[in-house]
C-alpha cells in the first residue's frame, strides 16, 4: 500500500464523456482549469462540470472520448499539485460580497475554531475563495480555499428554514444560500446580495471557477 496522492483516475462516461476521479477540492479546480484552458478544448468539449473530487468533461457532437482523453492532466502534470490553484480565478476579477456578520452560529464557529469573533471574520474575508463547484439548490456555489481555520462541521442539528442570503461554512467550504431552505450549514453572516435571479443571464451570479473575496459591512 502506498500513501500520499494516487494521480488522476479516468473513467468512461457513457458515449461522450470522462470522469475524472482526484483526490481533493484543490486538484479538482485545477484540473478543471487545466481542461478549460487546453488549446483545444473550443474544438472539442462541450461542458467541465466539476465536483468535489471529481471532474466531468463532455465532448461536443462528433468528437470521440479518446480525444477527449488526450486531453487529461497525466498523474505526474506540474500544476496539479499547485498550491496557489484556488487564486487562478483572479485573472478574471473577483465577485465581491458584502456581508453583515452577525449569524446565529458566529460564537459557535468562534469556540470551534478557537477564534475571536472578529478572527473569524477577518478570516473569512482575509482570502479570496473560488467556486469549485454547484449544487445542493440553483445558484448554491460551493467556495473553497479559504482559511484552512475555519473548516468547521455541519450543525448537528440542521435548521428546517434558513433565509436566503444567509452565509455558511461547513467543513472545508463556505456558501451563500440562494433561498430559503432547510439547511445544516454554520450562519456566520448574511448579504443582501442576490445569487440566484431569472430574470439575470445567467442566472447565477457565482459560476464554477469564479473568484469570491467577502467583505464585512455594518
Amino acid at each position: 500500500m502506498t500513501d500520499g496522492p494516487r494521480g488522476p483516475r479516468v473513467r468512461r462516461y457513457g458515449d461522450r464523456g470522462l470522469l475524472i476521479e482526484l483526490d481533493d477540492t484543490a486538484t479538482a479546480v485545477a484540473v478543471a482549469d487545466l481542461v478549460r484552458g487546453h488549446p483545444a478544448a473550443g474544438e472539442l468539449v462541450g461542458d467541465v462540470v466539476p465536483g468535489a473530487r471529481t471532474v466531468l468533461v463532455v465532448a461536443l457532437p462528433g468528437v470521440t472520448v479518446d480525444q477527449l482523453r488526450a486531453m487529461v492532466p497525466a498523474e505526474k502534470h506540474r500544476d496539479l499539485s499547485n498550491p496557489r490553484a484556488f487564486e487562478q480565478g483572479r485573472s478574471q476579477g473577483e465577485t465581491v460580497i458584502p456581508v453583515a456578520y452577525d449569524g446565529p452560529d458566529l460564537a459557535t464557529v468562534a469556540d470551534l475554531t478557537g477564534l475571536s469573533e472578529a478572527e473569524v471574520v477577518a478570516a473569512h474575508t482575509g482570502t479570496s475563495w473560488r467556486v469549485a463547484f454547484g449544487g445542493f439548490a440553483p445558484g448554491f456555489a460551493y467556495l473553497a480555499g479559504g482559511d484552512p481555520r475555519l473548516r468547521v462541521p455541519r450543525r448537528e442539528e440542521p435548521r428546517t428554514s434558513v433565509p436566503a442570503g444567509s452565509v455558511g461554512l461547513a467543513g472545508e467550504f463556505s456558501g451563500v444560500y440562494p433561498r430559503e431552505s432547510p439547511g445544516g450549514w454554520q450562519i456566520i453572516g448574511r448579504t443582501e446580495l442576490s445569487v440566484w435571479d431569472l430574470d439575470r443571464d445567467p442566472p447565477a451570479l457565482l459560476t464554477a471557477g469564479a473568484a469570491v473575496r467577502f467583505e464585512a459591512v455594518s
